[in-house]
């Protein structure tokens, strides 16, 4: 009975903890389709981001940064719709 109930408990913990590791992909359009990085930028600064460095990654643009606080951040976003992804990493992947 033991062994069912947590056999039970991590399936449960499983499936529900999928959403939250779901994360986007990068963009698979042409880069015709891609927002502009100056977009992006401005956007990030909007948010009080002071972006240091863009990298193209495999559709997606990996963003080096530093937040209000002066702290790092390191970013991944969808090229074509700007989408934050979850794996800051998400372009090498």
């Amino acid at each position: 009975m033991k062994v069912s109930l947590t056999i039970g408990m991590v399936c449960a913990s499983l499936v529900f903890s999928g959403s939250a590791f779901a994360a986007g992909k990068c963009a698979t359009s042409p880069k015709s389709k891609w927002q502009s990085e100056a977009t992006l930028k401005s956007q990030l600064a909007g948010e009080g981001y002071k972006v240091a460095r863009i990298k193209i990654e495999s559709g997606c643009y990996e963003v080096y940064a530093t937040d209000k606080k002066g702290e790092r951040a390191n970013m991944a976003f969808n090229a074509e719709t700007l989408e934050k992804l979850n794996n800051a990493e998400a372009g090498e992947n």
